[in-house]
């Protein structure tokens, strides 16, 4: 299995599809939330996932500097498929999307808003908690961010 890292542009209607896929079973069914996933912002996002057959096992955006956050690049829609779990790609993804951020714009800080029960999950990759916690999509989160160290 392979990670790919694509502009909205180069997605395939089929690699949109099993993204589009993962995310309404992770977000909308599994965690019932209902929000707007379409929110814009996937068509300057580059779009970090792997597909293992008719599945996508992993996903997220990262999108530039000022779009979701002022002077921080992000990552957002974090989502590994449930067949998947405990395999360390949650760990894996992350990696790859921050290499990604960092290699595209090294002098800006990586900004999430990550879900609270995840903290440890994120400051083991680096992440340093900034917020206390908040609602957003009734969904506990935390504002984190990632400081490139040079």
């Amino acid at each position: 299995m392979e990670w790919q890292v694509k502009s909205f542009d180069e997605l395939s209607s089929l690699e949109l599809y099993r993204i589009l896929q993962l995310r309404q079973e992770v977000f909308a069914l599994e965690q019932t939330c209902l929000y707007r996933d379409c929110d814009n912002k996937d068509l300057f996002a580059k779009h970090v996932f792997a597909l293992e057959g008719e599945k996508c096992v992993g996903y997220t955006r990262i999108l530039p500097p000022d779009i979701s956050y002022p002077g921080c690049s992000s990552i957002g829609r974090v989502a590994v498929h449930p067949d998947y779990r405990g395999l360390d790609y949650g760990k894996l993804i992350m990696e790859q999307s921050m290499k990604s951020l960092l290699a595209d714009y090294p002098d800006y800080p990586i900004r999430i808003s990550g879900q609270q029960y995840l903290e440890k999950f994120y400051n083991n990759l680096g992440f340093k908690t900034e917020s206390d916690p908040y609602l957003e999509d009734d969904i506990p989160h935390l504002e984190m961010t990632y400081y490139n160290v040079l």
